[in-house]
Protein backbone atom coordinates (compact mmCIF):
# COMPACT_ATOMS: atom_id res chain seq x y z
CA UNK A 1 0.00 0.00 0.00
CA UNK A 2 2.92 2.30 0.59
CA UNK A 3 3.82 2.13 -3.09
CA UNK A 4 0.22 2.97 -4.02
CA UNK A 5 0.38 6.05 -1.79
CA UNK A 6 3.62 7.16 -3.44
CA UNK A 7 1.96 6.91 -6.85
CA UNK A 8 -1.49 8.33 -6.16
CA UNK A 9 -0.76 11.23 -3.80
CA UNK A 10 1.46 13.18 -6.21
CA UNK A 11 -1.18 12.70 -8.92
CA UNK A 12 -3.96 14.22 -6.80
CA UNK A 13 -1.89 16.95 -5.18
CA UNK A 14 -3.36 19.54 -7.56
CA UNK A 15 -6.57 19.53 -5.48
CA UNK A 16 -6.53 20.05 -1.73
CA UNK A 17 -9.85 18.25 -1.20
CA UNK A 18 -8.88 15.29 -3.36
CA UNK A 19 -5.47 15.11 -1.71
CA UNK A 20 -7.08 15.07 1.74
CA UNK A 21 -9.49 12.31 0.70
CA UNK A 22 -6.79 10.09 -0.81
CA UNK A 23 -4.37 10.71 2.05
CA UNK A 24 -6.96 9.57 4.57
CA UNK A 25 -7.59 6.44 2.50
CA UNK A 26 -3.88 5.71 2.36
CA UNK A 27 -3.49 6.16 6.11
CA UNK A 28 -6.28 3.66 6.70
CA UNK A 29 -4.97 1.18 4.14
CA UNK A 30 -1.29 1.02 5.08
CA UNK A 31 -0.20 -1.43 7.72
CA UNK A 32 0.16 0.14 11.18
CA UNK A 33 3.93 -0.35 11.07
CA UNK A 34 4.09 1.62 7.78
CA UNK A 35 2.21 4.69 9.01
CA UNK A 36 5.36 6.39 10.30
CA UNK A 37 7.03 5.80 6.92
CA UNK A 38 4.00 7.33 5.18
CA UNK A 39 4.07 10.24 7.65
CA UNK A 40 7.72 11.00 6.91
CA UNK A 41 7.32 10.63 3.16
CA UNK A 42 4.27 12.92 3.08
CA UNK A 43 5.98 15.62 5.13
CA UNK A 44 9.04 15.46 2.88
CA UNK A 45 6.95 15.79 -0.28
CA UNK A 46 3.84 17.80 0.59
CA UNK A 47 4.55 19.93 3.65
CA UNK A 48 5.06 23.02 1.47
CA UNK A 49 1.70 22.48 -0.27
CA UNK A 50 -0.66 21.27 2.45
CA UNK A 51 0.80 21.52 5.95
CA UNK A 52 -2.68 21.89 7.45
CA UNK A 53 -3.98 18.75 5.72
CA UNK A 54 -0.97 16.75 6.87
CA UNK A 55 -1.27 17.98 10.45
CA UNK A 56 -4.95 17.06 10.52
CA UNK A 57 -4.49 13.64 8.89
CA UNK A 58 -1.53 12.64 11.05
CA UNK A 59 -2.69 14.19 14.33
CA UNK A 60 -2.78 10.84 16.13
CA UNK A 61 0.64 9.79 14.79
CA UNK A 62 2.47 13.03 15.59
CA UNK A 63 1.10 13.15 19.13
Amino acid sequence: MMEYAKVILPKVSFSKDLFRKELNKCINWVEPDQRMELYRWCYENFNDLYPDVLAEAFADIAA
